[in-house]
């Protein structure tokens, strides 16, 4: 079995499970776009697959500005992309990976509105039909999920749907509060 993660960093393998860890961490440099894309892939993807894969992780709006499109440079570390861009990118190496399980970890976390919309709808389109896990502080991240676990001090405090840990819950429900009060305020 293996898992796909959207951001997940220094991914650890053992036992019967491999992890294959895609990162908006860019290691390489000197490297495109494409074939960072197709990296995902262990035998080679053709280009059709890796801009098909692209196009559904919302990667062909920057692409197109880029001078090369999809073989342009892209820095040391990807350091020519904005967080959101290189959150794309491996997005669609887990679209090109197909993985059956998907790991997200605060995929959403430090982005801006935009990136977290397109980001969103990609999210959408990769975890669909899917096992999804779900690491994440805010709490509309989780609130369709089918099961949430709430841990606290490195055990599990709470578990069920969000509707049940809405109604019975202390720390979910508490924590859903004062995202709101947050959410909320201004100067």
């Amino acid at each position: 079995m293996e898992i796909t993660a959207a951001r997940f960093c220094n991914a650890p393998s053992s036992g019967a499970y491999s992890l294959e860890a895609t990162s908006k961490n860019i290691k390489n440099s000197g490297i495109s776009i494409s074939p960072r894309i197709s990296s995902a892939e262990p035998t080679s993807a053709t280009d059709e697959e890796v801009i098909a894969a692209a196009r559904l992780a919302n990667c062909e709006e920057f692409a197109a500005k880029l001078p090369d499109g999809y073989h342009s440079m892209i820095g040391e570390n990807g350091c020519e992309l904005s967080g959101g861009e290189r959150q794309r990118i491996s997005i669609a190496r887990a679209f090109l990976k197909n993985s059956p399980i998907i790991l997200l970890d605060e995929a959403t976390a430090s982005l801006d509105v935009e990136n977290e919309t397109l980001i969103q709808a990609a999210l959408s389109r990769l975890i669909k039909d899917k096992t999804v896990l779900v690491i994440a502080h805010r709490m509309r991240t989780v609130s369709g999920a089918d099961k949430v676990v709430v841990l606290s001090d490195g055990s599990v405090a709470e578990q069920g749907t969000p509707e049940k840990l809405m109604n019975t819950g202390r720390i979910y429900p508490h924590m859903v509060k004062l995202q709101m009060i947050s959410r909320d305020w201004g100067i």
